[in-house]
Order: structure tokens, then sequence, then C-alpha cells
């Protein structure tokens, strides 16, 4: 009846010898990120590639034909725009065509001033306007 203790005073030495060496493999140093980047590439990452993802081809046929048909929208209201003005000054009378004229060239030499001036003032607006 001695000899149960002592039996199992050395299975539990038995266990925990075993169990620091498994215990030890666990816990590994692990390198930090940068140094796994220097180990992985002989030289730092200088420039990320951009990586250019295409669609399907439909997609981008798409896109291309809403291009050029907002671009034609935009280009066909340019012309109905300057159609319409023409319209209403030879609709009306020689006076107020005149009238009308001068009236355009006004505003437009107010504008030129206005820009000018403006650029003139600021380095940043007379790049805007220039």
């Amino acid at each position: 009846m001695n000899n149960l203790p002592f039996k199992r005073l050395i299975i539990s030495l038995l266990i925990l010898a075993l169990a620091v060496p498994v215990g030890q493999a666990r816990s590994f140093d692990r390198l930090s990120a940068p140094r796994q980047q220097k180990t992985s590439s002989k030289g730092p990452l200088k420039h990320k590639k951009t990586v250019k993802v295409k669609g399907p081809r439909a997609a981008e046929k798409s896109k291309k034909d809403q291009v050029a048909k907002q671009s034609k929208l935009k280009k066909d209201y340019g012309k109905y725009v300057k159609e319409n003005q023409k319209r209403s000054i030879d609709i009306q009378s020689p006076e107020v065509k005149d009238r009308m004229k001068q009236n355009i060239k006004n505003a437009d030499a107010s504008y030129k001033t206005k820009h000018k001036n403006s650029a003139t003032r600021t380095r940043r607006a007379g790049k805007k306007y220039r």
C-alpha cells in the first residue's frame, strides 16, 4: 500500500515532463509583419501594381454607347438653344433686334470685365479664367 502514492507521483511528473515540450512547441517566435515582408521579397515594395479589372464586353460596350449618346444629346441641345435664340431674334421688329443685339454685347462685355478683374485679383482665379 505504500507503493500507491509513489506511483502517482511518478506518473504526474512524467505527464508534466511531457507536457512542457509540447507547450513550448506551440509558442514559437513569430516574425513581425515588416520582417516577414523583407524576408519574402529581396527589396522593399516601392509601387503597388494597380490591376484594372475589366467587366464583361457587353457592359463595356454599353458604357461606351451611353457616353456617346450623352455627348450627342449635349451637342444637339447646344444646337437647339442657338437656333432658338436666332429664331427669337428673327421674329422681332428691326428696332427690337438692334436693342437685343446691343444687350447681348453689353452682357458679354460685362462678363469679360468681371472675370478679368477676378483674374488680376488672385493668382488662383487668374489660372481659372484664362
